[in-house]
C-alpha cells in the first residue's frame, strides 16, 4: 500500500521537484544518477552497426512571452545565477543542459512548453 502511494506521488512530481529530489539523494545518500525510463526507450538495435542515441542536449529555441519565468526555470535546472540564465535566454538558440537521458530531457521540454517557450533535443 505504501509503495503504491509513493509511486503515485513520484509520478506527479514536476521537473523542478525531480531535480530537487535528485540533489537530496545525491547529497544525503550518495546516489549520483537517477535514470528515468519510458516505454519508448526499450528499442534494441537489430545489429551492431545501428546506434541508438542515449544522451541529448536541451536547446532553447525561443523563450516565448514569459521570459522571466523561463529564466527562473533555467536557473533551477542549471544552478546558474540569474545573470547567466538571462544570457542563455537572450542568446537563443542556446544549450541549456547537456548529456541528458531522453526521458529527463522530454520532461524539461514539457516544462518549457508550459511556459510558452520552445525547446528541442539535439
Amino acid at each position: 500500500m505504501k509503495i503504491k502511494k509513493l509511486a503515485k506521488e513520484l509520478v506527479s512530481l514536476t521537473v523542478l521537484q525531480i531535480n530537487e529530489l535528485s540533489k537530496i539523494l545525491n547529497e544525503k545518500y550518495g546516489i549520483e544518477d537517477i535514470s528515468l525510463t519510458t516505454k519508448t526507450q526499450t528499442y534494441a538495435p537489430q545489429n551492431n552497426k545501428e546506434k541508438v542515441k542515449t544522451k541529448f542536449d536541451l536547446i532553447l529555441k525561443t523563450p516565448g512571452n514569459s521570459k522571466l519565468a523561463v529564466i527562473k526555470l533555467i536557473k533551477s535546472i542549471t544552478g546558474h545565477g540569474l545573470k547567466d540564465s538571462k544570457e542563455l535566454v537572450d542568446q537563443v538558440p542556446s544549450r541549456i543542459k547537456s548529456n541528458l537521458n531522453k526521458a529527463e530531457a522530454e520532461l524539461l521540454i514539457k516544462e518549457f512548453d508550459q511556459l510558452g517557450a520552445l525547446a528541442e533535443l539535439k
